[in-house]
């Protein structure tokens, strides 16, 4: 099978989209399948140069971009002229609302193929520049309805987006995958020094995502100190690419050796020791769609302590493998933090919880359930 999927970054590029393409096209490049990858040549701080490049024998082919209207929305026409020319079996489309869903539908349609769409969830954030909303405002009206109307299947990554696409689209035409984590994720790290390494002796709680407004690392600084002020022996950690955050975290945190602030990791087995070095993981977004990290804090054996926003109530409930906090709510929070570090009985017990609950979530079957559709 010939497949072109489509978004506006790829690998190097950080993110959750980013990872969700990067694990199917070269899982399915594994299976003897084609995959081009269509991206633009920005990698959210600067140009990239090389426009096509073979990595792990996926085709990443990335368009000048013409226009950049966000960090993660920005205009880069050049993958038309390929797809109107060359010839694919699946075209799939990543992330609703953008420009290249309607025009790469649109010439799947007109050629008889199949165009398969995952939305990722970008239905409320109350964080977008004002120049984005005004095309996001039209998408809204218009785009989204006549994008859907070319689309064969739409993929929604939670059961709460049902609603918000029903108002565009046939439910007949929408199906549920949730993203994944790599198996690897559930394999004990021998002899994990993360915590060594960083000069930690106690607890550790763990923020780990992009530092972007929508996933609130100044609420997990603002919870840590709080901690602080009754107890030292726990130690905040915070791991994630810089998207326009770091330096006001930095701020807030000051002097304070307590709170620990990295940049992006990389490699499955360090990220893997960083969670499994952790007592208990936080999410405090204002907006998640499904988390990648989520997922793998999961398969950890990791108590989560998140906000009820969109997805995230659909994987864990309150009491049971996990606390789910209002947005903002730092008292309530500092509350469930402290309760699962000081109960390390009932924190193992919702850790394994939470791995017996994700043991299907794996890429391997998100890939399996998607390339099934496909064939379909």
């Amino acid at each position: 099978m010939r497949i072109a999927m489509i978004g506006t970054y790829y690998a190097p590029t950080i993110g959750g989209v980013e990872k969700v393409i990067q694990e199917l096209a070269e899982r399915y490049v594994t299976e003897g399948h084609e995959v081009h990858v269509f991206c633009s040549d920005f990698d959210k701080h600067q140009r990239i140069k090389q426009k096509y490049e073979m990595i792990n024998g996926v085709h990443v082919h990335r368009s000048r971009y013409w226009i950049k209207l966000s960090i993660n929305t920005n205009i880069f026409p050049g993958y038309l002229w390929d797809l109107l020319w060359q010839k694919y079996d699946v075209v799939h489309t990543h992330v609703s609302q953008k420009d290249y869903v309607f025009f790469a539908g649109l010439i799947a349609f007109l050629k008889g193929k199949k165009h398969v769409h995952t939305t990722h969830c970008p239905w409320t954030d109350k964080f977008r520049a004002f120049p984005l909303q005004i095309p996001l405002f039209i998408m809204e009206l218009f785009g989204n309805k006549l994008s859907y109307l070319l689309c064969s299947k739409i993929i929604a990554i939670t059961p709460w987006e049902i609603p918000i696409l029903k108002k565009w689209t046939s439910e007949k035409k929408i199906i549920v995958i949730r993203n994944g984590m790599d198996a690897s994720f559930f394999l004990p790290v021998k002899k994990n020094t993360f915590k060594q390494e960083l000069g930690i002796t106690g607890k550790m709680v763990l923020f780990f995502g992009r530092l972007h407004p929508t996933k609130a690392p100044q609420v997990f600084v603002q919870m840590a100190q709080e901690i602080l002020k009754e107890r030292k022996d726990i130690d905040f950690v915070i791991v994630g690419p810089d998207e326009g955050e770091m330096q006001k975290v930095k701020d807030m945190i000051g002097k304070e050796k307590k709170i620990h602030v990295y940049g992006s990791i990389q490699g499955k087995d360090t990220i893997a020791a960083m969670y499994q070095a952790a007592s208990v993981f936080v999410l405090p977004s204002y907006r998640e769609g499904l988390p990648l990290s989520l997922f793998e804090a999961m398969a950890s054996g990791l108590p989560i302590v998140a906000t009820p926003c969109n997805g995230v109530p659909y994987e864990i409930e309150d009491g049971k493998n996990g606390y789910l906090v209002p947005y903002g709510g730092i008292i309530l929070l500092k509350e469930k933090v402290l309760f699962l570090v000081e109960n390390s009985s009932l924190a193992q017990k919702i850790g394994s919880t939470n791995r017996n609950k994700v043991k299907n979530y794996t890429w391997d079957s998100i890939a399996k359930e998607t390339l099934t559709l496909y064939e379909r």
